[in-house]
């Protein structure tokens, strides 16, 4: 029963927000707590807005409702804000943060000298605020800069909000398509699904719906198709076939095929997508992928006809010399693979771990350098790029960095018309490289150049689209050397040696974790037990006995991101336990994560900007409420990130096994359940263990990891690369005849 009169229509409730209890900017729920006309004491609001702070001023709407919890509040129907225009007020407001440049002590400061003309003066005459100590030219432009980035960052959570979604992505929209955003998604509402990380499809749909756009229209079932497209290649693909893209876009759009067949035809006939027949296939690919398949075929078959261009090499006195310089002695199978690559243009090197790609990468590096060839070294990872540097002794940077990427478009400033400088280029970690950025690499290798790519085929293939590595192999186009004798000192390792077993299909051997070995499977039936022995051995037992760091040193890897035992939960359970919150220390809430001080998190995303690109992993090294900042160490280089782009990052203590692809880590403990059921492949498992440098973990079910060593089927990825490759070899051998 409510415990005071219903507001009627016409009799809103108006006051000065002293507090904001609670906002969520996914659903716009807040609860306040304001200071209303004709009220002593301050009352609780619950309502929803699109973007709300203290010293704004409110009419609300509702009923008085008693909560069991919380006591009496108004629970509002209709809420409103508007920008403060008392001295209180506007205090209040710039003091709580929402301005960039001002924390309660500017906030007082310019109160106190410009009244309630401030806003104005930001506005029109912004260069009085020097007048204020501490304010120089630096601060001023960062204070109309930051105002003037608000008021069109709330216009769009004005927009969004009118239109039925949340508002916590109107930073990332602004900076995306800056003061035309909002004519920008009324043109065409679905960019919003392309561009706008986080919205899907079916928000982006739901914001055409709104402004009038016909389920049934054409233009909504081209947008379905195209992102029905661009969300497989985020699976791995480089195109689809036609009968199962049409069934995806009929499920997503949820009309007949008749309108979805049409907008194909459209779309085919303009060029936005194209079809080819690959073997038995009818598939439809996106244009730029069928470029850059065309090319990455073309420039491999013909390196792979090319002799290398290499000075003359007395190859028996080379490795010799080699071999007494590093005192590694060369087996047979390494001394062949070193003869392929000194004779060809083009070689693929691959193999698991212990089988000397490394050592061979070495002593190719040794003898190339002797006789004065420029070798340029990358990687895709910065943690890989940093392991083959580490490994050789030469700088090593990752393709972006050695392609020179160009902050704001992404593009690379290396290419066919500014090639690299070099004699050779060695690929590492090759597997992981897909199709758009193998064929940045080929377009800017310089035409006498050769090229070695390296990297271990049954590993998990690139996050991107395609299967290029295992596609230039099995192509049958280039010269490939294939490792597998184990070395002595690698074969020690029980870790090598179980990442072998599994990859020829075998269980690995129980060890009881207090043995002397550096692999331990530890059994546990329910998600439950594994969770709770997961996290007793990575913040207690593995710390204590092998003296590592439990947030820098020990990575958990977990096959999915969903479910109990998926990275996401896990992150929160070792949040908890690993860098608990500590009286009077900051926490800030956004996009689902709660990030502090010391937190361990993953960058999910290439920000060309800021120089860090997917799969870096750092740590939160501060905190700054006043300049809405959070300040992110990836080794010895600090990044900061403004609060509105923690989309950007999330908690790493626990990261997917596909995330750890070309990272290496000191322990990596992994759960594996039945209930990852879907996921479950021999090059998941196989890919986890072989991140592990010291200690490998797994805790979990038998029989998970025993459907995951017999499901060696490696999931279907739709390309033409292969075909194209071995087409552009035939096309090259009728030209050499």
């Amino acid at each position: 029963m409510p415990a005071g009169p219903a507001i009627a229509a016409g009799s809103p409730l108006n006051g000065l927000i002293e507090r904001v209890t609670f906002f969520s900017e996914e659903t716009g729920f807040c609860v306040l707590r304001v200071k209303a006309e004709g009220q002593r004491d301050l009352i609780t609001v619950v309502g929803s807005v699109p973007a709300v702070s203290a010293g704004e001023w409110i009419t609300a709407e509702g009923d008085w409702v008693i909560d069991k919890e919380h006591g009496r509040q108004l629970k509002a129907f209709h809420l409103k804000t508007m920008p403060p225009n008392t001295r209180e007020g506007m205090e209040k407001y710039l003091g709580s943060g929402m301005v960039k440049g001002i924390g309660p002590v500017y906030a007082k400061k310019l109160i106190a000298r410009f009244g309630e003309e401030l806003f104005e003066v930001i506005e029109k005459t912004p260069n009085s605020l020097e007048q204020i100590e501490g304010i120089g030219p630096k601060r001023k432009l960062q204070i109309v800069q930051a105002w003037s980035d608000q008021r069109s960052i709330r216009e769009i959570m004005l927009f969004l909000h009118s239109h039925g979604v949340g508002t916590s992505r109107a930073v990332r929209i602004y900076k995306t398509y800056g003061s035309e955003a909002i004519e920008r998604i009324r043109a065409n509402p679905y960019v919003l699904a392309k561009d706008i990380r986080g919205i899907g499809f079916k928000t982006a749909d739901e914001v055409a719906h709104r402004l009038g756009i016909p389920r049934d229209s054409v233009d909504r079932a081209r947008a379905g198709l195209e992102h029905v497209l661009l969300e497989s290649t985020q699976n791995g693909h480089c195109a689809l076939p036609n009968d199962e893209l049409l069934a995806k876009a009929i499920e997503l759009l949820e009309v007949g095929p008749v309108i979805i067949e049409q907008a194909l035809a459209l779309m085919l006939t303009g060029g936005d997508v194209v079809w080819e027949q690959v073997g038995d296939q009818s598939l439809i690919f996106l244009p730029h992928l069928v470029r850059a398949e065309k090319e990455i075929a073309q420039r491999i078959a013909r390196l792979a006809t090319l002799a290398s261009t290499y000075p003359a090499i007395d190859f028996e006195g080379a490795v010799a010399w080699c071999e007494q310089r590093t005192g590694k002695q060369l087996a047979q199978s390494q001394r062949e693979a070193l003869r392929q690559i000194l004779r060809n243009r083009l070689t693929v090197v691959t193999g698991g771990p212990g089988v000397g790609k490394t050592t061979l990468v070495d002593s190719i590096l040794t003898i190339l350098r002797a006789k004065k060839v420029r070798c340029l070294l990358c990687a895709p990872t910065g943690r890989a790029a940093k392991r083959l540097n580490e490994a050789t002794g030469l700088e090593a940077k990752t393709v972006h960095r050695l392609l020179e990427t160009q902050p704001g478009s992404g593009r690379f400033l290396r290419n066919e018309k500014n090639p690299l400088e070099c004699g050779t280029l060695i690929v590492d970690e090759t597997s992981m490289i897909d199709v758009p950025l193998m064929n940045d690499l080929l377009r800017a290798l310089p035409s006498h150049a050769n090229l070695l790519l390296v990297g271990d085929v049954d590993q998990l293939p690139s996050v991107g689209p395609g299967n290029v590595l295992r596609d230039i192999i099995e192509s049958g186009v280039a010269p490939v050397v294939r490792l597998t004798e184990v070395f002595r000192q690698a074969a020690h390792s029980q870790i090598v040696r179980t990442a072998h077993r599994i990859n020829q299909g075998a269980m690995p051997d129980k060890q009881m974790p207090e043995a002397e070995s550096d692999f331990f499977f530890v059994e546990r039936q329910e998600p439950e037990q594994i969770r709770e022995l997961l996290i007793e051995f990575v913040a207690k037992r593995i710390p204590k006995k092998f003296t590592l760091d439990p947030i820098r040193d020990i990575q958990v890897l977990c096959p999915m991101n969903r479910g109990s035992l998926g990275a996401r939960e896990m992150n929160q359970q070792l949040q908890a336990v690993l860098n608990p919150l500590y009286p009077g220390e900051l926490e800030v809430e956004r996009f689902g994560y709660r990030f502090r001080l010391r937190d361990k998190v993953i960058q999910t995303e290439n920000n060309y900007e800021k120089e860090v690109y997917n799969g870096d992993i750092g740590q939160i090294e501060s905190m700054d409420p006043l300049e809405r900042e959070v300040v992110i160490r990836y080794d010895t280089r600090l990044v900061t990130y403004d609060y509105g782009e923690l989309d950007q990052v999330s908690l790493a203590y626990a990261i997917s096994i596909h995330k750890s692809q070309g990272s290496e880590f000191p322990a990596v403990v992994i759960p594996l359940a039945m209930q990852h059921y879907m996921l479950l492949e021999r090059n998941l498992v196989y890919t986890g263990i072989t991140r592990g440098k010291q200690l490998v973990v797994l805790i979990g079910e038998g029989k998970a990891l025993w459907v995951a060593i017999r499901k060696n089927n490696t999931s279907v990825r739709h390309s033409g690369l292969r075909r194209r490759l071995q087409e552009s070899a035939a096309i090259e051998q009728h030209l050499a005849e």
